[in-house]
Order: C-alpha cells, then structure tokens, then sequence
C-alpha cells in the first residue's frame, strides 16, 4: 500500500521535446551586380489613332491592316452625298449673293454720279448705298458657307497623317461611325520601343539611365541594345506592375512590331544577403530570421533590416554575417530555443 502511494506521489518525467528537422542556407553576401529577366513586345515609339471629323457611314476600306502607307495617303472614305449636296447648295447661294451684289453696285455708282450732279435725293443714294452693303454681307456670308461645306466634303475622306503601318483597324464598311471614333491605328515610320511590364521593386532599385540588350523570343541571336526613354508613372491596377518603353537602337528588320522579345537589365550593384522570402520571420512586429548554432543545434530567432523584398527573396541589409546558417522551411513551427535538425544547406 505505502509502495502505491509513493508511486502516485512521485511526478511524471517532462516529455522531451522533439526534434524538429529544418531545410537550411549558408548566408553569403550577394556578388556583383544582378541582372532582371524581361518579357515585352515590339511596339511603334509613335502611334496615331485617326478618326474622321465627322459622323457618317464607312464605304470604302483604302488599306488593310498591315499595309504600309505613305504620308497624305488616302486610308478610309464616308458616304458623302450629303456632303456634295451641301457643297452645290452653297455654291448656288454664293452666285445668287454674287449677282444682288453687282446689281446693287451698278445701281448705287449710278446714284453716285447722278447725286454729284442733282439729279436725284439723297434718300434713293442711300437706299442704294445700303442696299449694296446688305449685298456685300450676303456674299461674304455666302463664302463663308461654301468653305464649311468644301471642308465637311473633305471630312468625309481620311488621310494618313504620316508614313507608317496600319496596325488597326477599327471599323469596317458599311458601319456609322462617330466624329473621333478610331477607325485606324497607324504606327508611324520610325522608331521603335520593347515594352515590358516591370514590378515595382525592379524600378527602385534600377539605375536611372539603364542600358538593355532585347533579344527576339523566338530567335535569341537577333538582338539590340536599347535605353529606358518612359516609365508608366501608375502601376497596372491588376498586375500592380509598370509599363516602361525602351528605345531600340538601329533595331534590326526582324523585329517587328509585335514580336515577343526578352531583355536583360542589369541592376544597381547592391549589398546584402539574399535569402529565400519563406526564411522571413517577425519579432515584436519587425522581421527576423531563424539562425541555426551548428555546435548545439539550437534555433535563435534574430532580428534583422531588410533592404528589400518581394514574394520569392528578400535581401537582408544586417543582422546576419556570412556564415550564418538560416532556417528557410520549418519556420512556421520553430521557437527560440528549440533543438533542430538540418536537412540541407547551401549558400
């Protein structure tokens, strides 16, 4: 009896705890400077979206998409009887002004030289005289007319602005169109731009002045050096991304516009310990990472500065030293304090 109780007064060993095994790193400062991997297309530096001056139905489709064309050459055309009809109108009433004004001129030089000489009152003089004012007013109103009517004609018809290639096309024959709609999106003879879709962190640490080599996707040996000559100031609302033009120089024939091309930019050459994102943890609201002692196995949770990060790496600018082992997997499930067991490392 005394042996049972002894027994039940006698406490449990604690359990120990377990080992956890861990995935690791060997920290080590970045060496030289990194280079970014691009993706974009083959753009014209200056595109004209042309639209006609005025509403009207399309009838004739001058050029395709793809056709080259030349500066002042004709691209589209509306249906324009309207338009003529207006024109005759207006001309008519410019020969009806014309013939009051001579009359009425005849008639007042005639009152002119028969008041000089008192043959007639100075009441019919100046019936005369205003008579052909009102005749001078109706033909210059009368011109004014004839010239909207010859411009709304020469509204009716579309020329392009400049040489270059139709790279759209935005209504076809037969369609009404609106004053200003786009009916054709012309790429202007010239230069050319690679524009790539850049996440935000590559902008910030980006030299100002960058110089990229843009290879064609589908033909890495072609390739071009190129500059940075626009930044999107507002990121993409979905992508969170910003679009950036770079200028080719003496771009070669084969890349067209429209061709996927990949190019390299290298970055500022920075410091820092790079590290996988899933290494990051928090300590009292800041970041910090798991360090391995190898000589006991025991994590310490460290506190470090970032000098940067995105969803796959994050660049520790202190707190580490090269050397350091760090947790990158596991980390979920660590303390301070705890014995683990590393899987693997690397630098």
């Amino acid at each position: 009896m005394l042996a049972t109780v002894a027994a039940c007064d006698q406490a449990p060993e604690p359990r120990a705890e377990p080992v956890r095994p861990v995935r690791v790193v060997t920290a080590a400062e970045r060496s030289g400077a990194e280079t970014v991997q691009l993706t974009g297309t083959v753009r014209a530096e200056e595109e004209a979206q042309l639209a006609f001056r005025t509403d009207g139905r399309i009838v004739e489709l001058v050029v395709r998409t793809g056709d080259r064309v030349a500066a002042d050459q004709l691209v589209r055309r509306l249906e324009d009887e309207t338009q003529r009809n207006a024109l005759q109108a207006a001309r008519a009433e410019l020969a009806a002004a014309m013939g009051e004004l001579d009359r009425t001129t005849i008639d007042f030089e005639r009152q002119q030289t028969l008041i000089e000489r008192g043959f007639t009152t100075r009441v019919r003089y100046d019936q005369a005289r205003q008579a052909m004012r009102v005749a001078r007013s109706w033909v210059d109103s009368a011109e004014a007319q004839l010239a909207i009517a010859e411009e709304r004609l020469a509204f009716t018809e579309l020329y392009a602005d400049a040489p270059g290639v139709v790279t759209t096309r935005g209504a076809e024959p037969g369609e009404v169109v609106a004053a200003g709609q786009m009916v054709v999106t012309l790429a202007r003879q010239g230069g050319r731009d690679a524009v790539f879709d850049v996440p935000e962190r590559v902008i910030q640490v980006a030299p100002a002045y960058p110089r990229i080599t843009v290879a064609l996707a589908s033909d890495p040996t072609v390739t071009a050096e190129g500059r940075v000559r626009e930044v999107s100031p507002r990121a993409d609302p979905v992508t969170r991304t910003f679009e950036i033009k770079v200028g080719l120089i003496e771009p070669p024939a084969a890349m067209r516009l429209g061709s996927t091309v990949n190019g390299r930019m290298p970055l500022e050459e920075a410091g820092g310990i790079p590290l996988p994102a899933s290494a990051l943890s928090e300590r009292d609201g800041e970041p910090a990472v798991f360090v391995v002692d190898v000589a006991s196995g025991v994590v310490e949770l460290r506190p470090v500065e970032l000098a940067r990060h995105d969803l796959a790496e994050v660049v520790v600018a202190s707190g580490l030293a090269e050397g350091d082992v760090v947790v990158t997997a596991g980390v979920p499930a660590l303390r301070p304090g705890q014995e683990v067991r590393m899987l693997g490392s690397g630098s």
